[in-house]
């Protein structure tokens, strides 16, 4: 999501908080609502002087806001970088991604027996949703489209404890505030490649270990791609000097 995107959901959400808190707790409110909403996405850079002027407060109140947010694990400081919102743990997105790719897996593999040809339109309806917005592409729009597909696949698992491991991934991808489709955007035309050749898959009646397999590498091949953007992107190059870390 661009700086200017998010700049122009947050100015349109504005009137929505509390009239009745300090200007603090208000600002506060402001950056974790965007934060846990997928607005302002891990990397996003939080302009102190742009925050205040849609507040219409002064960056004081906005810098106390931030460093409870720091406090709090959700805003990174770094000199000549300034306030930006948290990458995702490099670690714990690779232990649920892994731990989604073998349970989802499972579940996709259980449930293709009791998969309709209903159930195979519907998903190839949502999937051709999700290439229809690949061109004006939204990864929050797109990652609720990817999550409503796989579940047509998933859901009719005759186990449920690992439906329920199935169900305990997404919602920690979620906890995670993460749109992988956010930093590999390219990925999600891939993606939906690979979403066709799962429903030929379920189609043929293929065996469940390949059916398995196949959505096994679908999961961490959006897994690989995350983790070398973030090998890539590490530490932040000098030229990303802003004024907000002058106004720290």
């Amino acid at each position: 999501m661009s700086d200017a995107t998010a700049t122009a959901d947050a100015g349109t959400a504005a009137t929505t908080i509390d009239a009745t808190l300090s200007k603090a707790q208000r600002s506060y409110q402001y950056i974790r609502d965007r934060i846990n909403d997928g607005r302002y996405v891990p990397g996003f850079r939080l302009v102190l002087g742009q925050i205040a002027k849609e507040l219409d407060v002064s960056v004081v109140p906005v810098r106390e806001a931030i460093r409870l947010l720091e406090a709090e694990g959700l805003v990174t400081f770094e000199r000549n970088v300034g306030a930006q919102v948290a990458m995702i743990k490099e670690t714990e997105y690779l232990h649920t991604m892994q731990t989604l790719s073998i349970v989802e897996g499972a579940a996709t593999a259980l449930s293709a027996p009791f998969i309709t040809a209903d159930h195979i339109a519907r998903a190839r309806a949502i999937n051709e949703r999700m290439i229809a917005c690949l061109n004006d592409f939204d990864p929050r729009n797109f990652t609720a489209l990817n999550l409503e597909f796989h579940s047509v696949l998933f859901e009719d698992c005759p186990n449920p404890h690992i439906l329920d491991l199935v169900h305990r991934g997404w919602n920690r991808m979620n906890v995670l505030r993460d749109s992988s489709f956010s930093f590999v955007p390219g990925r999600a035309r891939a993606s939906v490649e690979e979403h066709e050749e799962l429903l030929r898959l379920i189609e043929a009646d293929a065996a469940a270990l390949e059916i398995e397999l196949a959505a096994r590498a679908h999961r961490t091949r959006t897994l690989d791609a995350m983790l070398a953007y973030q090998a890539e992107h590490k530490r932040p190059t000098p030229t990303q000097n802003t004024d907000d870390a002058q106004e720290r």
